[in-house]
């Protein structure tokens, strides 16, 4: 039982002066002093909600039509507060592109805790509602265009079964924010299992005590692995099974054809969700060595460095734990580094069972490798849509087109070495292949027409077919379409 559940009942979602059934706890604010700082949202010139998650606030336990009025728009850009709200910009560091930095929330806001009525816990917090003590020469604001993107994409990537963050609501504040060219103001309201992250631990070593690094392994511990044990070895348990987390994570990141885009370790969360959607895209055509980012001139964060730059990021969080994992500092590093030779292995692990599952392969066979590579390498060398290629195998007897004859000749053969029937193999085929993914030309053009013409339809067109990725036999062709030439000159951008 995780010793950070609240009893939702002891709390009253249908009183008077709280029919949208906020329930906001603050467990976080009870972490040492150097960890957060009350800071209040900068009021909006005008609130208006563009988009409102009725799902995911049915989830937590909100009155979607009480969050829908005119009136509580002015809880999603942060002009007035949620009943219970405590505001707190959260601090952290981060390596970013490989250099260390002092961060923090300089654009966003933990409102509190929302306590669902199953009692489970997460974090609710405004992106872009202004300055805070972390903001340095930031505006604290964000753009329409990079909200409705995470808003997309995040509901996009749970709907595949992916561990994220999620998007409540997108609200515009009436503000222009200043980028290149004066941008719509727009605030994201985001919803986490917690906001922890490497870069949190990174910030604990370098400004906190060792007590204060202790705290935080005991926060996280309660919050998100109730199952370490606490006390002495709860913080080598921690790297461990955070390790683990990510392992899986990435792996699954890899087999949608994901790249993150800005793998920095303030950008890695402790409880294993994707967090951060700035430069994110798909692949079309598969390539290893795809990057989108316009920033990532070197490729660091690559769709296939992505295993290698997660181990990395571990190996900091793993150098920020240090003196809690053994008196020894040599013994410290003895332990974390053999924590840290086991991540190759399981996101290995992770990531052949899916390649397996994506070919409806129900056990493991000796020369499985080898059959995955070597499609891989097909698919490299003919420049193969990556996700269209997979769903070609959820159709009875399909395979993708124009594929090598030696190859196909070798996956019949070991599927119908299988114990389990066809219908069997070709069910797993279609639970581990989307039809439809978020396709960055279809993203952007979505995005395009919610902020130059403020036609909302494409994006709700878009969010509803991704809603429903393995739906094989009913997905619209429109968005199954791979962009063609044209992909290869696409670049993605943070919007800060």
């Amino acid at each position: 039982m995780n010793e950070l559940r609240a009893d939702a009942a002891r709390i009253d979602p249908s009183g008077p002066t709280n029919p949208a059934g906020w329930r906001l706890e603050h467990s976080y604010a009870e972490l040492p002093g150097i960890f957060h700082v009350a800071t209040r949202p900068s009021p909006a010139r005008t609130s208006s909600l563009l988009v409102l998650n009725r799902a995911l606030a049915a989830e937590l336990g909100l009155e979607a039509d009480v969050l829908a009025k005119p009136a509580s728009a002015d809880w999603f850009t942060g002009h007035a507060l949620p009943p219970g709200a405590e505001p707190l910009a959260q601090a952290y560091a981060g390596h970013q592109f490989g250099g260390f930095t002092m961060l923090g929330d300089g654009r966003a806001l933990l409102l509190g805790e929302q306590i669902t009525p199953s009692g489970s816990r997460f974090d609710v917090q405004l992106k872009g509602a202004g300055r805070t003590p972390f903001s340095r020469r930031g505006d604290g604001r964000a753009a329409l265009g990079p909200m409705l993107r995470e808003y997309l994409v995040s509901e996009a990537m749970h709907a595949l079964g992916i561990p994220t963050t999620r998007s409540l609501a997108v609200a515009t504040t009436g503000e222009s924010v200043r980028r290149e060219t004066p941008l719509d103001g727009a605030v994201l309201t985001r919803v986490a299992s917690s906001h922890l992250r490497v870069g949190t631990f990174e910030f604990a070593a370098a400004r906190g005590s060792v007590e204060d690094l202790a705290a935080l392994v005991e926060y996280t511990r309660r919050r998100h692995y109730p199952e370490i044990d606490a006390g002495e070895g709860a913080a080598l348990a921690l790297l461990r099974a955070v390790s683990a987390r990510q392992a899986r994570l990435i792996a699954q990141w890899l087999l949608v054809g994901f790249v993150h885009g800005v793998m920095n370790t303030d950008n890695m969360a402790l409880s294993g969700e994707t967090i951060d959607y700035g430069p994110c895209a798909f692949l079309d055509e598969y390539d290893p060595a795809r990057a989108f980012s316009s920033i990532d001139l070197d490729g660091r964060y690559a769709y296939g460095r992505q295993p290698a730059i997660a181990q990395w990021n571990l190996a900091r969080f793993a150098e920020a734990l240090l003196p809690l994992l053994a008196p020894a500092e040599s013994t410290a590093i003895e332990l974390a580094q053999g924590v840290l030779a086991e991540f190759p292995g399981q996101f290995e692990g992770h990531w052949r069972a899916g390649m397996r599952a994506k070919l409806g392969l129900v056990d493991e066979a000796p020369g499985d490798a080898d059959l995955i590579s070597d499609l891989l390498r097909w698919m490299h060398r003919t420049e193969a849509d990556f996700a269209n290629t997979f769903a070609a195998f959820c159709q009875p007897d399909g395979v993708p087109e124009g594929v090598d004859p030696a190859w196909l000749a070798a996956y019949r053969r070991r599927l119908a070495e299988q114990s389990v029937s066809p219908a069997e193999s070709l069910a797993l085929r279609r639970a581990h292949n989307p039809a439809i993914i978020p396709r960055n030309h279809l993203v952007e053009a979505a995005l395009t027409a919610a902020v130059q013409e403020r036609d909302l339809a494409p994006l709700q067109r878009l969010h509803t077919a991704l809603a429903r990725p393995f739906e094989h036999d009913s997905a619209p062709a429109e968005f199954r379409q791979p962009a063609g030439p044209a992909s290869r000159a696409y670049r993605t951008f943070c919007g800060t």
